[in-house]
């Protein structure tokens, strides 16, 4: 008896639910034009955090989508569009600033939920206003587009690279040696020159690399590649993606705000 209650109590163990991996929230936007609903990620407390406690508190509740940009993004919950009339200048509310989280496993995929921020010229640490925040609808890329973004970025940093070490005055030595006939040193000099090369290329943070997962979704459901690592996404619409569709096609005047307005009626965490 005293082994079987044993062996029940270690069976019992082993299925246990995992606590390990934090439950994801998931927030429900209501708006006069449908449902939004998005989980947030937990890989970016500050934004999450955040966004659950101005949501708690009622800071959306009201408020428009009022920047609406056809195949880029929708906008809202600035303060300043809660009572706004017929076409008044907003995005000027009260501004909630945070660290940014900007991870490169979250892009700007269709539906990607992010915060807006002031222009790099007064904001160099690309600060989130968490008091605004927008979903982005972007467009479909074709994968040779794709492919010509990954190199317009990579083959310059890959040529400042190779120039940092094959230096002219490397080129001369090893031109020395060839004409010497000089194999071993000729060899031993320019793999360390590759070396180099590929160390340093390893190692930078600036170069562009798409994974599969990343051409997928900008190839087949959109998104907006060029907001990518300027701007902290931090969850991502999970049902809702015939709403947000209907919003991005709405009428809107020069300043980019929906002809009709869309309220945000409120915003809820619901798990």
């Amino acid at each position: 008896m005293y082994k079987l209650l044993i062996l029940s109590f270690t069976l019992a163990l082993f299925t246990l639910p995992s606590t390990g991996q934090e439950k994801e929230h998931i927030v429900l936007i209501e708006t006069s034009m449908g449902n939004l609903k998005a989980k947030l990620y937990n890989d970016t407390p500050i934004h999450r955090d955040n966004f659950i406690e101005l949501a708690k508190s009622g800071q959306y509740d009201g408020t428009l989508f009022y920047r609406v940009i056809k195949d880029f993004i929708i906008q809202g919950g600035s303060a300043d569009s809660r009572n706004a009339v017929a076409g008044q200048e907003l995005g000027y509310g009260r501004e909630i600033t945070i660290d940014a989280e900007i991870k490169p496993h979250h892009y700007h995929k269709k539906g990607a939920l992010a915060a807006p921020r002031q222009p790099d010229e007064t904001n160099p640490l690309k600060k989130s206003d968490i008091s605004q925040f927008y979903f982005t609808v972007g467009r479909k890329y074709p994968p040779e587009e794709l492919e010509h973004i990954e190199k317009s970025v990579n083959v310059p940093i890959k040529r400042a690279i190779q120039n940092k070490y094959y230096t002219p005055e490397k080129k001369a030595i090893l031109d020395s040696l060839k004409a010497q006939k000089n194999v071993p040193e000729f060899r031993k000099i320019a793999d360390k020159i590759k070396a180099d090369i590929a160390h340093d290329w390893e190692n930078n943070t600036e170069k562009l690399f798409m994974d599969e997962a990343k051409k997928q979704a900008y190839t087949t459901e959109g998104g907006a590649h060029s907001l990518d690592g300027e701007y902290t996404v931090f969850g991502e619409l999970i049902e809702g993606f015939d709403i947000l569709d209907k919003i991005a096609a709405l009428q809107t005047d020069k300043k980019n705000r929906p002809l009709k307005d869309v309220r945000i009626i409120r915003v809820k965490i619901i798990e």
